[in-house]
């Protein structure tokens, strides 16, 4: 089983929703974080290392133009690196952005692949979800 937690914005590159890193990112940026919550934004950030190894190549096909999309899913034994989503969820609720939890038993074509996640290179229109 795999977890994903978004919210209800579509990201333009992949064309489903925005994860709630990307979320916490555009928060951070536009400048809408308390000194004590940028602190802590960049200790999950080292936390997780959010900066997964980029692969090698994200499309299954070697074609020109193939979708180079990829998203990232925790595998649902990961508990440690949930609960720290779990807190980027909170947060952004306190700043009114809602969200909401994905699981999936087949998450796609998976290009990356560590102990507690997966980077995975899917096409939008096939993409499988389940809400909790």
């Amino acid at each position: 089983m795999y977890v994903r937690f978004v919210v209800p914005e579509i990201d333009e590159n992949s064309g489903c929703e925005r994860g709630i890193f990307q979320a916490m990112y555009r928060l951070w940026r536009a400048g809408r974080l308390a000194p004590h919550e940028e602190a802590w934004w960049a200790e999950v950030r080292a936390w997780l290392d959010v900066d997964l190894e980029a692969p090698d190549r994200l499309a299954r096909s070697r074609r020109p133009g193939a979708n180079e999309s990829a998203i990232s899913w925790f595998k649902a034994s990961a508990g440690e690196h949930i609960a720290r989503a779990r807190e980027v969820v909170a947060l952004l609720a306190q700043h009114d952005i809602q969200s909401r939890m994905l699981t999936t038993e087949r998450p796609g074509y998976i290009v990356y692949e560590d102990e507690s996640r997966s980077r995975l290179s899917f096409s939008g229109a096939n993409f499988p979800e389940a809400a909790i």
